[in-house]
């Protein structure tokens, strides 16, 4: 029976998807190196080992609005799902590699975009946790098919510089935010009827309005 292992070697950005996109680099071995593998259909969740990390004070007042207050880390500071993502895995005997695309979004009502943003430097310590099915033949035997157990894990250091290379790839110098439709229909009139020519002016009159209040 196949006796699966997985390691991350390696992460890309694809620079021309319809939506960002980065390609984690796999390799799989087999521990019963004489069985046949004729595909895997893989399924991978993909976890943020957020505690596995030190912050910067800089980086704690920027994740406030995702952990709350730094003196409270050690209550709401945890692991979080970021994705899940799937690949079919060809023909191999031993070992091969194969790629592991994961869409990304720049979204920031998303936990893990808060998060992403929220970081200087480093790492971003993963853990792929897999599943899925195993098509094999022993020898010159019949087609055989098991599943491959959720214990199957690798972990891997994202490096915070390909995320942000993704999204400024993709996003140069800009962010997404999400409205309400009532809260983007005020401030479209707003913008008309103050005759204001882009949103980035727009908000920057609200927020300059908001400022000069709370000076008063």
């Amino acid at each position: 029976m196949p006796d699966l292992s997985f390691d991350v070697y390696g992460v890309q950005v694809v620079p021309f998807a319809v939506t960002p996109q980065l390609v984690f680099k796999l390799r799989v071995d087999n521990g019963a190196q004489d069985e046949a593998i004729h595909t895997v259909t893989l399924r991978c969740q993909i976890q943020i080992e957020a505690t596995r990390r030190g912050y910067s004070a800089d980086e704690q007042q920027e994740l406030r609005d995702l952990f709350g207050e730094p003196q409270r880390w050690n209550q709401t500071l945890r692991t979080f799902l970021w994705s899940h993502a799937s690949a079919v895995v060809p023909p191999f005997t031993g070992s091969t590699e194969f790629d592991l695309p994961v869409p990304c979004t720049f979204d920031f009502n998303v936990a893990t975009t808060k998060y992403f943003a929220g970081l200087s430097d480093g790492d971003i310590p993963l853990c792929l946790q897999f599943s899925g099915t195993i098509f094999y033949a022993k020898d010159d035997g019949p087609l055989q098919v098991v599943l491959i157990p959720w214990t199957k894990e690798a972990r891997f250091k994202l490096p915070l510089k390909v995320w942000k290379e993704l999204m400024d790839t993709y996003y140069p110098n800009t962010a997404w935010l999400c409205l309400g439709r009532d809260v983007f229909k005020r401030l479209l009139r707003h913008k008309v009827e103050n005759g204001i020519p882009t949103w980035d002016q727009a908000l920057e009159r609200v927020l300059d309005c908001m400022e000069e209040e709370v000076r008063s």
